[in-house]
């Protein structure tokens, strides 16, 4: 039987009492975690067992929400919290939750996302980094790349093949890898907006614990469509607005805040910057221009439009529901706000948006937007894989011929 859910007032004057009666600014951030863990205000929405109180997600954000207006710290940020939980909660074994979800919960371990390769990004089934069992443990032989603070992940949630004669989505299997050993080599890869925030990751002979393995050996193609259902959750990220008074927990916080968001520094940029484009037309002395005007327009119309489907989102997973098609439509959007947003500023700079500097248009941010937004396109699947969920999943389209759907994976690479 679930459990009673308290309403939204209520919630927050227990959070409140036992805040009150628990939260110290000076003990080490680690013993607060624990304690969150311990009393399941750190994720409510998580089962009983698993350090949560089974109540439904938009608790969640009640609560995250409550913590830091009381002038105390939530869950550690990352993927640990936002993919690697989420997906082991859904698919791991008890043995596998037990020993991880914890160590997610109070910030021991930090994570990272191991699944797009040189030979497959968009395609990614057809990955080739292979895992093969011996004795108890897998060995892993690859490369990753586009994997974000791999440089200091503890764990890696890695997406291999185990067998490489059966077709290519049959024959992948999901774990969590342990980063810190030998056979795992991280380099950061230079973007052209000279910024670092991706790694590749080089697999040679790496070893993962065969009780590491996530859902079913040749079962990881499911397990990984949830982690990017969750993935494509994501809007701006917004670092929390800690309590600035001093205090050992809440500098911890802050630390750690900070040294996680300073590698998506660049994302705004990523998505266009249109907060920015008033601003800059008036800046430029082009509002009383036409054809600016309406261009400006249509980009507040999409934002407007964009913003409706994310409140739906919003509402759907208030009511546990788990991500689903309207992560592709999200995605979508944001992607076409961008290089609108792109082109408006082009716009208004003309060639000047070319130029880099502090005298440049907005200090060289405009010059910066034009380099990154290409990203957003491509970032947690392509603009073309979306169009193709939604395309079948939704509008019940005939799905996309795939020659290679019953081939068997070793037959596909040896006719490349």
């Amino acid at each position: 039987m679930s459990p009673q859910v308290p309403a939204a007032g209520q919630i927050r004057a227990e959070l409140a009492a036992w805040v009150s009666a628990n939260w110290d600014p000076d003990m080490p951030l680690r013993d607060w975690r624990e304690l969150l863990a311990d009393s399941g205000w750190g994720a409510p929405s998580w089962p009983e067992r698993w350090h949560g109180r089974g109540w439904p997600a938009w608790t969640d954000d009640v609560v995250a929400g409550e913590l830091v207006a009381l002038g105390a710290v939530g869950t550690p940020v990352g993927l640990g919290m936002t993919l690697a939980a989420p997906t082991i909660l859904a698919h791991g074994s008890d043995e596998l939750k037990a020993r991880l979800i914890r160590p997610i919960l109070t910030g021991e371990q930090t994570w990272c996302q191991l699944f797009s390769e040189p030979g497959a990004g968009s395609d990614l089934a057809g990955l080739s980094t292979s895992a093969s069992l011996d004795g108890q443990q897998w060995v892993i032989n690859g490369q990753k790349v586009w994997n974000t603070s791999a440089h200091h992940a503890d764990m890696g949630l890695l997406l291999a093949r185990s067998d490489s004669q059966v077709p290519k989505h049959r024959g992948l299997t999901f774990f969590a890898l342990p980063m810190h050993q030998p056979g795992v080599e991280a380099r950061p890869l230079r973007q052209m907006n000279f910024h670092a925030s991706f790694n590749e990751v080089f697999l040679t002979d790496a070893r993962v614990p065969d009780d590491n393995v996530i859902g079913e050996v040749g079962g990881g193609w499911p397990v990984a469509l949830t982690t990017l259902a969750y993935e494509r959750r994501f809007g701006a990220m917004r670092p929390p607005a800690y309590d600035r008074r001093p205090g050992r927990a809440l500098d911890e916080a802050r630390a750690e805040s900070e040294a996680h968001f300073a590698v998506y520094s660049w994302y705004p940029q990523r998505a266009g910057r249109a907060d920015l484009v008033i601003e800059h037309a008036r800046a430029a002395g082009v509002t009383g221009d036409p054809v600016i005007r309406q261009a400006i327009a249509r980009l507040v119309t999409l934002q407007r439009v964009s913003a409706w489907t994310s409140e739906r989102a919003r509402a759907a997973r208030a009511r546990g529901a788990r991500p689903g098609a309207e992560g592709s439509v999200g995605k979508l959007a944001l992607s076409n706000i961008a290089r609108e947003s792109a082109r408006v500023h082009a716009m208004i700079a003309r060639a000047g948006a070319l130029l880099t500097g502090p005298d440049s248009p907005m200090g060289g941010v405009i010059a910066e937007v034009l380099i990154s937004v290409p990203a957003q396109s491509i970032a947690g699947g392509t603009d073309e894989i979306q169009k193709n969920i939604l395309a079948e999943k939704i509008l019940g389209l005939p799905a996309e011929i795939r020659v290679d759907k019953d081939v068997p994976f070793s037959q596909i690479r040896a006719r490349g």
